[in-house]
């Protein structure tokens, strides 16, 4: 790996020669770590806390919905075999072409976590200008704004041995930094806090918060650096490095996040446009500790974000751009840095963040379930030159179109269920699309028009309960596969695949 570093990669979404693979399960894992290891985990926990959780409620929904990175495992295996990218991959399920329309939705998404991290960069650089006494104006934010897209450019462009290097690299300080940081959290925090809220419907929606933002929001990434595994690597050990490496400290950042706010708990300053403005007007941690852990973020931030834009990169290139993988690198940060000036004068962090939510859940979930379908109705076996091929006489180029309708229609049935069990917690918050989630939703109230009020109630025929995860995979798992049996389409690849190899 240490030849490979700091050299420019132009690998896109192409196959990888087995004589290229030089990662191991641990590589990956370390590279899952460091950019687990960040401070959008911490701020994660203390959000979770605003929604009216007790500590030890919250606590529960931290470690619970943190093991959604067995998923982040499970979306890792493909990878190996293939040589090649996740949504390249998605071609077997969606056909040549309509895998295009999924990696549209796979580069917004990406597109977003690059906005988000870049709020966060700004963010920090604005809280440590003050605390050292600079007056930060507007014209200075738009500096920090485009400094800081100038910045994150850099790094993608060295591909993916140059990530995991840094990562791995940043791992220790950063848990030195936050160590020190938690000396102070723990004289503080008040393990007896309680919320103002509760209830399963609330829990839910907190679940549906956290999967989310953890495991969920990365499994369509997760191909994208395992193809540097040799095609025999064990399957359990990928499972077990990527899980070890993401959920152990995802947890214990969330928990510092939320015990954070319950001595810090000024719930419109972690809703405001800036969560580290709570750490200006405090007395709980010394100002040089503060200055020394938002230096380490914005480090961090740096090298998570050039991850991210590795993996929008290859998304743009598969939905049938002419490409460059360097390219849509430089698109991504114009496009990131135009949202980032957005958001840091028109909207706030956690609006921004629970929007997004949303956005990630209700396409990757049915996603992932015609993924992991589609897999397994293959035996677990790709044709890894087939998936390289675009043209009519590809095994993946189903019907005159290239497009594969049971993926498409199972995704599009998917996508409406998640919706409709999606729920905007916490309350009041006003959805724009309130309309299309009649389920959980907390105007549900709309649609009981006529039935009595202690059937219906004021907030959705479930109270605000949020399913919107487990509707999406199952949905889209389900419909898929009633399709394929009915069609036959997998079947038939699987069957000349085999004839060819014979």
């Amino acid at each position: 790996m240490e030849k490979l570093s700091f050299q420019v990669e132009r690998r896109g979404i192409d196959y990888v020669p087995e004589n290229e693979r030089w990662a191991t399960p641990r590589n990956i894992g370390a590279l899952w770590s460091g950019s687990s290891i960040n401070i959008a985990y911490f701020i994660y926990g203390a959000l979770l806390m605003g929604f009216g959780f007790s500590l030890k409620m919250a606590m529960i929904l931290i470690v619970v919905g943190n093991l959604s990175y067995l998923l982040v495992g499970v979306a890792s295996l493909q990878g190996p075999q293939t040589g090649t990218t996740t949504f390249a991959i998605s071609r077997a399920a969606f056909g040549t072409r309509g895998a295009r329309i999924v990696s549209f939705f796979n580069w917004v998404t990406q597109l977003g976590f690059e906005t988000e991290a870049l709020i966060l960069i700004v963010g920090a650089a604005i809280v440590m200008s003050q605390l050292v006494g600079i007056d930060v104006t507007n014209p200075l934010k738009v500096f920090y704004v485009v400094l800081a897209c100038a910045v994150q450019t850099i790094l993608p462009y060295f591909g993916h041995a140059t990530m995991v290097r840094m990562l791995r690299a940043l791992i220790l300080p950063f848990v030195a930094a936050f160590t020190l940081v938690s000396f102070f959290i723990f004289r503080h925090a008040s393990v007896s806090f309680h919320g103002v809220a509760g209830g399963w419907q609330l829990f839910s929606a907190g679940l549906a918060f956290v999967f989310a933002l953890s495991g969920l929001g990365w499994t369509e990434c997760a191909n994208d650096y395992t193809r540097y595994l040799a095609p025999d690597v064990k399957r359990r050990s990928v499972i077990g490095w990527i899980a070890l490496g993401t959920a152990v400290p995802e947890i214990i950042l969330m928990t510092l996040g939320a015990l954070t706010f319950t001595f810090l708990s000024s719930a419109s300053v972690w809703n405001g446009a800036n969560p580290f403005e709570v750490l200006v007007s405090q007395s709980a941690f010394p100002r040089a500790l503060v200055l020394l852990l938002l230096g380490f973020a914005i480090v961090q931030m740096f090298a998570i974000d050039a991850l991210v834009l590795y993996s929008s990169g290859v998304s743009l290139q598969a939905t049938g751009f002419k490409i460059k993988r360097y390219q849509a690198v430089l698109l991504d940060s114009i496009l990131a840095c135009a949202l980032t000036l957005w958001a840091v004068f028109q909207s706030s962090f956690s609006i921004y963040t629970k929007d997004f939510v949303g956005v990630i859940i209700i396409w990757i979930a049915p996603w992932l379930g015609i993924f992991l379908v589609d897999w397994l109705l293959r035996a677990r076996r790709y044709n890894a030159a087939e998936l390289q091929r675009a043209d009519p006489q590809g095994l993946y180029f189903v019907g005159r179109h290239g497009v594969n309708w049971n993926g498409i229609a199972a995704f599009v049935a998917g996508i409406v269920s998640a919706t409709a069990c999606f729920s905007k917690a916490p309350p009041p918050v006003n959805f724009p699309f309130h309309w299309m989630t009649p389920i959980a939703n907390h105007f549900g109230a709309f649609f009981c028009s006529g039935a009595p009020a202690a059937q219906c109630g004021p907030t959705g025929w479930i109270g605000g309960a949020d399913f919107s995860a487990p509707a999406g995979v199952i949905v889209g798992a389900v419909v898929y596969l009633i399709l394929e049996t009915i069609t036959g389409v997998v079947a038939a690849q699987v069957d000349r695949d085999e004839a060819t190899v014979a």
